[in-house]
């Protein structure tokens, strides 16, 4: 029975002869794993709490970001209403200023009007003294009114005696000599000259008119009254002067020979009246019937009426052309070689040359003067 407890010491030798077989590496492998092990928990758990530092991190940067943006907004919308604000003042100030400039430009022009020195009031009185009469002397058309100013500004200026004023006073003394000396036309007389060759025209021959009719009006007013004699009678005077008349003696054949010489000759001379040659140079005034004369009258009238009413209103050229129209319509239709065409044509050739004359000098040297005078102070 002592036999069954003799495996005990086999199973001791089989340990420790697997102890014996184990290798030496495997206890340094195993703490090295467990090492490593450790290292990489740590390395995790130190990954992921920075991963959440930084999402927290983050999150509280958005969280500033929108505040910051939330911000911003309300100092826009508040920089928005200030430079409304800034706007609407600077617009409100700007025409304060403008007011403020307004009124110290009046201001100033008050305190240089109440600080005028004497010279300066008197060129100021010559020059609007010099405007005046030069509207008076445009719508009069006369010389005097100007005369007059300049020679008031000529007397003020030698009784004042100022220095710096000798420049306007030379040059008053030039304008004045200047204007004296120019001739201008009597505009009344013009218009009279006017008026009577308005009334010429209806007594002015055309060259369509019959020649004894054109004679007739040709000749001197003295002697259109006076009776022809014998040598200026025409074969019509004296074809009526020879009518029949009964003879105191002859024949009844002798006496109706005379009869029918008589009545033969009166025949002729009335045929060849019915006949007249002449030579016509401008076609289109034969061609002018009596109705057309009339009008061709009147137009010429119409163009005198018009050359006075521009020679009264100043307008020279106007009545210049008016007048050169009248002068190339009249040789055309009109007989010159009669006396009252050739009045007609003396009175309009006067009024076109003196017609120039109807424009008065400015007196520019005395308002250059002034002016000068003016822009030095």
């Amino acid at each position: 029975m002592t036999e069954p407890t003799a495996p005990a010491p086999i199973t001791a030798n089989a340990t420790d002869a697997g102890a014996r077989s184990a290798p030496r590496w495997m206890a340094p492998t195993l703490v090295g794993a467990a090492l490593l092990s450790a290292v990489s928990a740590w390395t995790a758990w130190q990954t992921h709490h920075r991963t959440q530092t930084l999402e927290q991190e983050l999150v509280r940067r958005q969280q500033d970001s929108q505040a910051e943006v939330l911000e911003a907004k309300v100092a826009a919308r508040q920089a928005q209403e200030l430079s409304r604000d800034a706007a609407a003042r600077a617009s409100l100030l700007e025409a304060r200023v403008a007011e403020v400039a307004l009124q110290r430009s009046q201001v100033e022009e008050l305190i240089r009007s109440v600080n005028l020195s004497r010279d300066e009031s008197v060129v100021a009185e010559i020059e609007a003294a010099l405007r005046v009469a030069s509207q008076q002397t445009t719508l009069t058309g006369s010389a005097e009114p100007m005369i007059l100013a300049l020679t008031s500004a000529q007397e003020r200026l030698d009784r004042v005696q100022l220095p710096g004023l000798e420049n306007v006073k030379r040059a008053v003394g030039k304008d004045l000599d200047r204007l004296r000396g120019t001739r201008v036309a009597d505009l009344a007389v013009l218009s009279g000259r006017l008026d009577d060759a308005i009334r010429l025209i209806d007594e002015v021959p055309l060259l369509n008119t019959p020649s004894d009719t054109r004679a007739a009006a040709s000749a001197p007013p003295g002697r259109s009254a006076q009776p022809r004699t014998q040598e200026q009678a025409t074969p019509g005077d004296a074809a009526a002067s020879s009518t029949p008349t009964a003879p105191s003696d002859g024949t009844w054949s002798d006496q109706a020979w005379q009869w029918s010489r008589q009545w033969a000759r009166a025949a002729w001379h009335e045929t060849r009246g019915l006949i007249r040659l002449s030579r016509i140079e401008h076609p289109e005034s034969m061609l002018v019937a009596p109705e057309e004369s009339f009008f061709l009258r009147e137009n010429l009238k119409l163009r005198l009426l018009n050359a006075r009413l521009a020679l009264l209103s100043r307008q020279t050229p106007t009545a210049l052309n008016d007048l050169r129209q009248v002068q190339s319509t009249l040789p055309r239709y009109f007989d010159m070689r009669s006396g009252k065409a050739q009045r007609l044509t003396q009175l309009i050739q006067d009024t076109s040359t003196q017609a120039q004359k109807t424009a008065v000098p400015r007196p520019d040297d005395t308002l250059a003067a002034l002016a000068a005078v003016g822009g030095l102070r």
